[in-house]
């Protein structure tokens, strides 16, 4: 009686290589973000302060409030952009690891798999090169066809801009029309 021999072939590598490159990217995403605690507020490093998300602010807060809530913004953006792509990794490992789907449906899943931790890297490689240019603070949005860049500062001047520009252009396939750079105070 003869030994059943095990067959990997190309597919189960490449499944494998990009669910273990999902993973990774994923566990990074979680690494860099901001520690949540079980009842909502955000513990920051710095002071030790609390954040509560959800509390109201006056409209016509003096500067220093309006600093916090441009800070507030930041923060709160991260978050949702971090909650959204885990899901969005949920639902794809979930179709990947589901029973009912052909091959070429797993490869296709498993190829927008690693266009997401493409993205998720590319976001934050363009958002630590804005910030090495003088900004405050950044947060960048990437979908593949288009960029969304919002940043802490006073006044946005075109040499600014062009160098945001210059960034996502360098780390991305969106076209110049596709950018847009939004500033916050």
């Amino acid at each position: 009686m003869k030994k059943p021999t095990v067959i990997i072939g190309k597919k189960q590598i490449i499944m494998t290589c990009l669910t273990l490159m999902l993973a990774i990217a994923v566990y990074i995403n979680y690494a860099a973000a901001p520690e949540l605690g079980r009842d909502g507020v955000l513990q920051t490093a710095e002071t030790g302060d609390t954040v509560s998300y959800g509390d109201t602010e006056f409209v016509n807060a003096d500067a220093e409030l309006a600093k916090t809530s441009s800070s507030d913004y930041f923060a709160q953006a991260r978050l949702d952009k971090m909650t959204n792509r885990d899901e969005a990794v949920q639902t794809l490992q979930t179709m990947i690891g589901g029973g009912d789907i052909t091959n070429e449906e797993m490869v296709v899943n498993a190829i927008d798999a690693v266009e997401v931790s493409r993205l998720i890297e590319s976001e934050g490689t363009i958002e630590s090169l804005v910030k090495a240019q003088g900004f405050e603070d950044c947060v960048a949005y990437l979908d593949g066809e288009t960029a969304k860049v919002v940043v802490k500062t006073e006044g946005l001047d075109k040499a600014q801009a062009a160098s945001i520009k210059d960034i996502i252009l360098g780390e991305t396939e969106v076209s110049a029309e596709n950018i847009r750079i939004f500033e916050v105070k």
